[in-house]
């Protein structure tokens, strides 16, 4: 269980917080005390998702930045208006992405930088303004990156959001190992099937999709966004504070169990 005032007066940054999981974990900082920047594209997401979290969260603090994470200076920006608000940046979340179902054979050289431009170019952006920050500010801080499952196990149809992902992966690993000397800890969740309407919209086309995908889940159901914000939230928080460079999945077991034997129906 976490205290109400686990993350007060921190500053956590959330791109691609306007909606989905990124609006989920916002919600959840919100309410334990953070301060929340949500970065977007779409500035009626950022809208939507500030009046949410003010409705659940009377007393929030929320900052609302319209911002690219494909442009490094409006990265840059959006860092310098979130410590022109609030004074710091505690948390990064790296959640902003992009992807599309598509077989490596069919896909264009444009989707796959479309892609790779925001999971893996965008990360490496954010977490480059803020672990300067963080550096400079000498207070440390921590860096989380979404992921997806299908870094550890491939998946058709997802060359290239797997590639980009897979490279934040080892991002990951390399900025904890190169920050751990300023007090930064970086580390990464991936999930697996999540209940979410716009993620089912871009990539589970029907019902059959849904069944078919339940049924390769050990836990026999999809998971909840509130699921993905508890993970990240503890890896934010004190309690993981010797935890660096890791990669916790989310999935309900849909990784695990695939090998040549089916024993268990």
């Amino acid at each position: 269980m976490f205290t109400a005032d686990l993350l007060d007066g921190q500053t956590a940054i959330i791109t691609g917080g306007g909606t989905g999981l990124g609006l989920a974990m916002a919600r959840r900082f919100a309410s334990l005390g953070a301060n929340v920047v949500l970065a977007s594209r779409n500035q009626s997401h950022l809208d939507d998702g500030a009046a949410t979290i003010v409705t659940t969260v009377p007393d929030a603090r929320v900052l609302t930045v319209a911002m690219d994470v494909r442009r490094p200076d409006d990265v840059d920006r959006m860092v310098n208006e979130a410590v022109g608000r609030f004074g710091r940046v505690d948390i990064l979340i790296n959640n902003a992405a992009g992807n599309f179902v598509c077989k490596a054979e069919d896909l264009s050289p444009n989707g796959w930088n479309s892609v790779i431009n925001i999971v893996l170019n965008g990360t490496f952006y954010c977490s480059r303004a803020v672990g300067r920050h963080m550096i400079a500010g000498g207070h440390g801080g921590s860096i989380v990156s979404i992921l997806a499952n299908y870094v550890w196990t491939g998946s058709a149809g997802t060359i290239h959001s797997a590639a980009a992902k897979a490279g934040v992966m080892s991002m990951t690993q390399t900025l904890a190992v190169e920050w751990a000397r300023h007090k930064i800890r970086v580390n990464a969740v991936a999930p697996g099937p999540i209940e979410s309407p716009g993620a089912a919209k871009q990539l589970w086309a029907s019902e059959a999709d849904v069944a078919r995908i339940t049924e390769m889940v050990p836990l026999k159901r999809w998971g909840q966004p509130s699921e993905v914000a508890d993970a990240v939230t503890f890896l934010v928080s004190p309690q993981s504070g010797y935890i660096t460079g890791d990669v916790l999945t989310i999935d309900g077991g849909a990784w695990l169990g695939r090998g040549t034997f089916g024993f268990v129906s």
